[in-house]
Order: structure tokens, then sequence, then C-alpha cells
């Protein structure tokens, strides 16, 4: 867990709870104006494979003068994290409400490399997951099933630079939605001569346990045009409809998104393909201030083309709300259940929050409060990645061709279930502690409700999901 963040959350929680304070009785607010420092958070933790991560992330505000507090004209986001054995987060993103007269816009700027991105197959239960396989403590017996704790994970290193922009089109709610995005992804095997570096508990290696990823190859479920990455490069347009009463967290009203995305070969790719998507958000009050429930509803599918198998997990929305923003399955979309668990050509996603702010209070000369939520989140693959696309022949005869001649004994079904999927789902608790409205730290647990989806997912990071 990232122990520095804990410890500052549990000194901030201290104090909110010594102080009692009730919303009724909470200072009156002091007029912001200028650019403002929004906070700051160390970023730590230690991960047995990855090693130790270390950095810090800060935000700034400008709320102008005269002052729009709280909303604001502009906000700059960053970060620089990294664990001692590659992977990390190299972040920066501009917000303005006013650089260009009457246009919203957005840039980021990110290099994201990971070196153990999950990657559990196609088209969601219809790929096994198998835990035994990744469970070194099963390791020392017998022909017992471990095989490697890294049979789920790929190397992908991503760097991006997207910029997404909004205008009005007609009255206060209905906008224009636009943007490009540049993204090279780099995808290898895992380095596990790498992970091995100084770990009490070496992995085995590639030749000996070749991972999920290196099987799909195999079985030409990868084409080796797209096994090690490539630039995408996309155009998008769509429109919005935005009737919400504040962006950090909204207590009423509507967001809704639908548009296309396009990637079009003459932009210098080897891939060429369109997706649509739609969203829906709504926000109701339950009491004043202090009591919401709200729910997103989700529907992504591929319009045209072969989208590259590493592109798949990418959700499109009109504007990041963090590093990343892919699944099904994460923080960003079924918290709970395992990251990118659920990957197809097409899928619908939900989630369901009940958010509260029981406390407010004030720490270092600023407005602060604690929120609480309970969540239910749930998706499925709606279009299906097409797994006998580049076979010569049905994919369980190729399988059973490859890994079980020579003495070799693998089972088409420990791999692959045909018609098996259906909704995915998990429920959990959020704890949120905001700083002058708009600084918003996430702590997020969510629970699994298939074991073939994971069991219990923790993560800390900044901002309502939505």
């Amino acid at each position: 867990m990232k122990k520095a963040l804990l410890v500052f959350l549990v000194l901030l929680l201290g104090i909110s709870v010594s102080a009692q304070v009730k919303p009724d009785s909470v200072p009156k607010k002091k007029v912001k104006t200028g650019w403002k420092f929004g906070g700051a958070l160390p970023a730590t933790t230690y991960d047995s494979d990855l090693g130790l991560q270390y950095g810090a992330l800060a935000t700034f505000y400008n709320y102008g003068n005269p002052s729009v507090y709280p909303k604001y004209l502009d906000y700059i986001y960053t970060e620089v994290s990294r664990y001692t054995k590659g992977s990390g987060i190299y972040r920066i993103m501009y917000e303005s409400n006013h650089l260009i007269k009457g246009v919203e816009s957005v840039s980021d700027l990110s290099y994201l490399p990971d070196k153990a991105n999950n990657f559990f197959g196609f088209n969601g239960y219809e790929s096994v997951y198998n835990k035994d396989w990744i469970n070194d403590k099963l390791k020392s017996t017998p022909d017992g099933p471990y095989r490697t704790r890294m049979f789920y994970a790929m190397e992908r290193n991503q760097f991006r630079f997207k910029n997404d922009f909004q205008g009005k089109l007609s009255g206060d709610h209905i906008k224009w939605s636009a943007g490009f995005a540049f993204q090279d992804f780099t995808i290898s095997q895992v380095d596990v001569a790498k992970l091995n570096k100084g770990s009490k508990n070496p992995l085995p290696t590639n030749d000996a346990e070749p991972g999920l990823f290196k099987r799909y190859q195999d079985l030409d479920l990868i084409s080796s045009n797209e096994a090690n990455g490539g630039w995408v490069n996309t155009l998008k347009v769509g429109l919005t409809w935005d009737s919400r009463d504040n962006r950090p967290n909204p207590m009423k009203g509507l967001w809704d998104e639908i548009g296309i995305e396009v990637a079009p070969k003459f932009l210098g790719k080897d891939w060429g393909f369109s997706r649509f998507y739609i969203t829906h958000r709504q926000y109701f009050t339950l009491i004043d201030k202090n009591l919401s429930l709200v729910y997103r509803l989700g529907f992504q599918t591929k319009l045209s083309g072969d989208v590259p198998f590493f592109y798949e997990s990418q959700v499109i929305t009109s504007r990041l709300t963090g590093a990343n923003s892919e699944g099904l399955g994460g923080s960003k979309t079924l918290r709970g259940v395992q990251r990118n668990r659920v990957i197809g050509d097409g899928f619908f996603m939900g989630n369901v929050e009940l958010r509260w702010k029981p406390l407010y209070f004030r720490f270092l000369k600023q407005d602060c409060y604690l929120g609480l939520n309970g969540f239910y989140d749930f998706g499925r693959v709606t279009k299906n990645i097409d797994l006998n696309k580049n076979q010569p022949v049905n994919l369980e005869t190729h399988f059973n061709y490859l890994y079980n001649s020579d003495g070799q004994t693998e089972n088409f079904s420990d791999y692959f279930k045909p018609g098996t999927e259906k909704f995915h789902s998990s429920v959990g608790t959020s704890i949120m502690i905001a700083m002058n409205q708009n600084f918003i730290v996430a702590i997020d647990i969510g629970k699994a409700l298939n074991e073939q989806d994971g069991n219990i997912g923790f993560s800390i990071g900044l901002n309502y999901l939505f």
C-alpha cells in the first residue's frame, strides 16, 4: 500500500475527527484569487516484483481576479513517480477555461512505463483466469499448479500526448467536443531478469514459463504486426450535454457524451479503425450539500477496421480524470475487478454511488471535508474479439496441435470457455478527503463478486470517479 499517503490521510482524518466541526458551523470561506498551490502528496509504496516506488504529485489552480472560486480558470497537475525496477508515471496536465476564448482545453503529456501490465486475454469470462498459476506459495508442492507470478502480465510502455477541447454549441449546456492524441506503445514479454535483480523469490525465466501474452502470439491471437506495439494516432469528435452544478463533486445535473474516435491511416500508422462511444452520468441531491445518489452508464464499440490488441483497453472520454482511462477492470471502471480483466471490441459498463459528506473542517487554514461513498460497479463485453480471424483452422484444433504434441499436455478449457461471458460486478467503499473543493484524494476498496475477476482491489488516487 502507499504508506506515505496513508500516514498523511490518517493524520488528516485524526485532525478532522477531533475537530468535530458541523457543516452549519464551518468558518466563512475566504475569497481565493490568482494562482494558488492546490496540494501535494508523496507517492511511496513497495511491490515485491516492481520494487520501491518513490516520487510526488502536486497541483496548482488559478482562481482569477476577480475570483471565480470554487471554480477555476486554469489547473496544472504534475506527477513524477517510479519504481526502482522501472515502472512509473511521468505526467503533466494543463487545463484552461480561458486560454482559447469560449473553449475549454485540456493537454496531457505523459510517459507511463509499466513492467507488469495485466493481460488476461480477450472477451471476459471466455478467457479463463487461474489464480493458482500465479500463487507462488504453491510452488513447493510436487507437480503443483504454480507457474509464474507474471503469467498474466506483459511489459507495456506508453507515451501519450493528448489534447481535448469543448465549446458551447447551443445554450448553456450543449457543447461540441473534439480532440486528437498521439500515443506510442512498446510491448514485450516481462523483463524477468530485471525483476529478479535483488529478489529473494526469483521468477522463472520466460523460456521456462512463458506467460499468456506469449501463448497468444503462438496461437496467432496476437499478430506479429501488433505484438511489439506501435503508434496509435486518433481524432475524436462528439457532442456533450453538461448541466452539472459543480465539476469536482456534482450534486445535481447531467453529464452526457456521444462521439466517434477515428484512427485514420494517413496519420502514419499500421492500423485504421473507428469506434463509437456514449456515456450518461446523472446526479441526484438527497440531502442538500451532503448526500447524493449518482450513476454512470457507458457503451463503447468498434465500428470498422481492426483495433490493435494493446489499444482495446483504452476507454474513450472527453477528458482524463487520472493518469489513465482504461479497463474494464481497475480503479477507473470496475473497482475490485482486476485491471483490464474485461477486454473486447465492445463493452457496456455502469457505476452506482451513494456519496455522503459527513464532516467539514479546517486544516492548515484550508476548507476541507470528508466524504464516504458506497458503490456498485458492473460491466461486460458486448462485442467479442474474433479469436478465429487469423486461424487456418478452428482455434481449439490449433491449440491442441501446438500444445498436445511432443509430450506436452495442455487443456483448451484451462484457457478458453466460449459462450460464458456475462456481467462482471464488484462492490466497495471510498473515502474522499477534499481540500478547497477541488483537490480530492480518493481511497477506493472494491471487492469482486466472482473469483474469476480477482478478489479485493485497493487504490489511492485523485478525484471522484465521475
